[in-house]
C-alpha cells in the first residue's frame, strides 16, 4: 500500500481517488534500477580519490553490495527463471550468474584489502563489472524477455517485483 505522510505523527493511506502506481514491466523496474545504481556508482567514482583511509573504501564497497544483492536475487529468483525454460542456448543465462558472483566475490575483495590503493582498485574493478554486466543484460538478455515473454508476464513479474521491495523495506 502506498502511504503519504500527514501532518500529525505517522503515515495514512493514500485516498482512494490517488492515482494507482504505474504498472511496469519486469525489464522496465531492472533498467531503472541500472540507471540509479550507475548514478551512485558515478558518485563513488568521484569519492574515491578523496578517501584516506581502507575502511572508508570499504563502507563504499558495503554500500555497493547490499544494493546489489536485492537487485540481483530478483533476476536470478524472478526474472532469469521465467526466460531460462524458453532459451535453448542456456549460455547467456549461465553467464549472468557466473557474472553476479564474480561481482560478489570482487566485493568481498575490497573487504580483504589491507593498503588503500588495494582497496580503491578494487572497488574499481567491482563497479567496471557491473556497469559491464549492465550493459550485457541490456543488450542482450532484457531484449529477449520482450521477445519470449508476453506483455501480460513481463507486467506480473514487474508487480512481483513491486511485492519484493514493498516486503523487504526496513524501519526507519
Amino acid at each position: 500500500m502506498w502511504y503519504v505522510a500527514g501532518e500529525e505523527a505517522g503515515a495514512r493511506p493514500l485516498s482512494s481517488s490517488a492515482p494507482a502506481p504505474v504498472r511496469m514491466k519486469i525489464t522496465e523496474t531492472l533498467v531503472a534500477e541500472h540507471r540509479i545504481f550507475l548514478r551512485v556508482f558515478d558518485q563513488i567514482d568521484r569519492l574515491l580519490p578523496r578517501m584516506r583511509t581502507v575502511s572508508e573504501v570499504r563502507r563504499m564497497a558495503s554500500l555497493v553490495e547490499e544494493l546489489l544483492m536485492d537487485h540481483g536475487a530478483t533476476e536470478t529468483e524472478l526474472a532469469y527463471p521465467a526466460l531460462d525454460h524458453m532459451l535453448q542456448d542456456k549460455g547467456r543465462l549461465e553467464r549472468l550468474n557466473q557474472e553476479h558472483q564474480e561481482i560478489d566475490a570482487g566485493l568481498r575483495e575490497v573487504q580483504a584489502a589491507t593498503t588503500l590503493g588495494e582497496a580503491r582498485r578494487r572497488l574499481e574493478t567491482a563497479l567496471l563489472m557491473s556497469r559491464n554486466h549492465f550493459r550485457f543484460e541490456e543488450r542482450f538478455v532484457f531484449p529477449l524477455f520482450e521477445e519470449l515473454l508476453q506483455q501480460g508476464t513481463l507486467a506480473e513479474l514487474g508487480a512481483d517485483w513491486l511485492r519484493r521491495i514493498e516486503g523487504s523495506r526496513r524501519p526507519g
